[in-house]
């Protein structure tokens, strides 16, 4: 195993490190400059060369840091398709710890990949049935991306056919494994073919990664790229941490209140460590948002935690993407793979156990070059610990904090989430929701309309509060694509 650390003089060659100056597609290039990608993160420098020349790669790099394009553009480079759909194999498949990481993935293979024409991608992941999933994989699809025991169960119902697999990647590898699913993922990798570009992405690097890479990847590159080294981005840089120091815990929920009242967050995520307050804070949140005169809609606030089903799961992730719901209250693992761009605000409700968490939570907000605001409230004895005093007590401006109700304020949100029942395998597209809104039938304006987000079997609109039973009305009683649709306001 080769090694290949990358270390403080990263910030000094960023000036070099271009997208246009790797052995891309035209389209792909096309894509990226599209996307307003110039510059590449360290992780991508260092791994795409390698894996564009077909290398096994393990890379070690900080979550956020650009990981999914760093092994999804070699790949696109990669893929041959066929138009014909009895042709169609899988070629490269993705292994992630969750559903929502897979969800994540799959969004930014399709966007990355949107001038592959014909290029299928499916999502294969617990919680959604495993019959439609069969049916379109038996129609055949060119990339799979998958949590490891949904992929192993349709691999021992042999509806997964990997003789023509040429790259497989298991991202967040370290995660998976701390999940326990070493099993699954050693009999995934067992029936691959033997030549084939094994790409493991990891956090950290444990020993069973380094047993793992030796039984199934060849002459692995390893790329590590140093802490201190991500530090250098403006990424990290753009992170301002603010720390509340408290000495009970039923001071919580008022001081957050406080918080989201006084930064009134466009989006925010606040994290707790268990399911149970996650559901604790949303109720004492509308509690005390009443109580201090908002009325019933003065706070857009919503739980994200394993209790809820997944088209729960999808619903509130659309929402929040949207601007549907502005504060998000989550849990780790179910916050895991989420990437909204342009988040204001985390806030660690508890403060979690390992430092590498914290610097998980923290790293989603103040991304490509924006400024971000992390904000924890700590209890008096939290502070003694080591990495706390470092990571948090250190580095962060310490608030007061004063008991009393808020000033008047509004954390409402500005859109409202229509669910239309046609997706992607229905051929709908998202300008022909923006045309039934927009067009002479719907008769709204193009700024009233928010995001459109096209999922296999249905799709989510975002309209402006005002004119939101305006547009329920017009897309039921009109047609999509010259037919009728069902439309829906979803209540969760």
């Amino acid at each position: 195993m080769k090694n290949s650390p990358v270390g403080k003089s990263w910030g000094a060659c960023l000036d070099r490190k271009r997208f246009s100056s790797l052995k891309l597609s035209a389209d792909s290039l096309a894509v990226v400059q599209a996307l307003g990608f110039e510059f590449m993160t360290p992780i991508q420098a260092e791994t795409i060369p390698l894996l564009l020349d077909g290398k096994d790669v393990i890379g070690q790099s900080e979550t956020g840091s650009g990981k999914t394009a760093a092994f999804t553009l070699p790949i696109l480079e990669r893929i041959l398709i066929d138009q014909k759909r009895s042709n169609r194999k899988i070629q490269a498949m993705i292994l992630c710890p969750t559903r929502e990481l897979c969800a994540q993935v799959t969004r930014e293979v399709r966007k990355l990949g949107r001038k592959k024409i014909g290029l299928q991608v499916l999502e294969l992941a617990g919680g959604s049935p495993v019959g439609p999933q069969a049916r379109l994989l038996e129609q055949g699809v060119h990339w799979v991306v998958g949590t490891p025991g949904r992929v192993l169960d349709h691999l021992q119902r042999q509806n997964l056919d990997l003789s023509f697999v040429r790259t497989v990647v298991l991202d967040e590898a370290d995660r998976m494994l701390e999940m326990g699913f070493q099993e699954e993922m050693e009999a995934i990798l067992g029936a691959l073919p033997e030549e084939r570009q094994t790409v493991l992405f990891s956090a950290t690097f444990p020993k069973g990664i380094e047993r793992m890479s030796s039984r199934f990847q060849k002459a692995a590159e390893m790329i590590k790229i140093q802490p201190d080294a991500a530090a250098e981005t403006p990424q990290n840089q753009a992170v301002e941490q603010v720390l509340y120091e408290m000495e009970s815990l039923e001071d919580k929920p008022e001081i957050l209140l406080q918080i989201l009242a006084k930064d009134q967050p466009e989006s925010a995520i606040v994290f707790c460590n268990q399911k149970a307050t996650t559901f604790e804070v949303e109720r004492d949140l509308n509690r005390l948002a009443r109580e201090s005169g908002g009325g019933k809609e003065a706070i857009s606030c919503a739980v994200l935690n394993g209790d809820l089903e997944q088209r729960e799961r999808d619903l509130v992730m659309a929402k929040f993407r949207n601007q549907s719901i502005r504060i998000l209250i989550a849990t780790d693992v179910a916050a895991r793979g989420i990437d909204v761009a342009d988040l204001d605000l985390v806030i660690n409700y508890d403060l979690p156990q390992k430092p590498e968490v914290y610097t998980h939570r923290i790293g989603r907000t103040g991304r490509a070059g924006k400024k971000g605001k992390a904000i924890s409230l700590i209890l008096s004895r939290e502070k003694n610990k080591p990495w706390v005093q470092e990571s948090i007590v250190n580095g962060a401006q310490v608030e007061p904090f004063k008991k009393g109700k808020p000033e008047s304020f509004t954390l409402a949100a500005k859109m409202d989430t229509l669910l239309i029942f046609e997706g992607r395998k229905n051929k709908m597209r998202p300008g022909d929701i923006l045309g039934a809104l927009t067009g002479e039938a719907g008769g709204l304006k193009g700024t009233d309309i928010g995001k459109i987000e096209i999922h296999d079997f249905y799709a989510y609109v975002a309209v402006a509060k005002t004119v939101s039973s305006l547009a329920l009305e017009r897309l039921q009683n009109g047609r999509i694509k010259g037919k009728k649709v069902r439309v829906e306001r979803p209540n969760r």
